[in-house]
């Protein structure tokens, strides 16, 4: 039995799929709000209702913090950006998933059409269905065929 394949992403669907960071409140921002008195919550709200998302390197953390921000601010910079990283790559995982099982449904409708195109107990010969089912007619009852008219066959449908 083969290992299942794993899907490698390039550097550019990479690229493509992590959101880049915008930061409407700039870093300056926060260090001016925190001097100012700002609490850790209000200035947090501004982050969020400015949608400001944040790629903080560890000694822009530790600048920031020297500069009076306080730990819970960075924290939700650093959890922000984490929480939107996986969101976008679980998109990704869930779009390729879809587009999986959509392929599969589709070969399956095509399996299908090719069993019941090619073998003559699902269609018939020459307008003759086996098993009494026509293509116009009741489900029960005698039509044109073999059989009562009450069964298909269990492999072509």
């Amino acid at each position: 039995m083969k290992p299942p394949q794993i899907d490698r992403i390039s550097e550019a669907e990479l690229a493509r799929i992590i959101p880049t960071p915008v930061a409407e409140l700039s870093l300056d921002d926060v260090v001016r709000l925190s001097k100012a008195g700002s609490s850790a919550d209000q200035i947090i709200e501004k982050i969020k209702t400015s949608n400001s998302l944040y790629d903080l390197t560890p000694s822009q953390s530790i600048a920031l913090s020297q500069q009076g921000v306080d730990s819970q601010v960075l924290d939700y910079m650093h959890t922000s950006r984490e929480l939107a990283l996986r969101n976008s790559i679980a998109d990704e995982i869930n779009k390729r998933e879809k587009e999986k099982r959509d392929e599969v449904e589709r070969l399956k409708r095509q399996q299908l059409q090719q069993q019941r195109f090619y073998d003559p107990f699902c269609r018939g010969f020459y307008g003759f269905y086996p098993y009494g089912y026509g293509a116009y007619g009741s489900r029960f009852g005698s039509h044109f065929g073999l059989g009562a008219g009450y069964a298909r066959p269990w492999d072509c449908w």
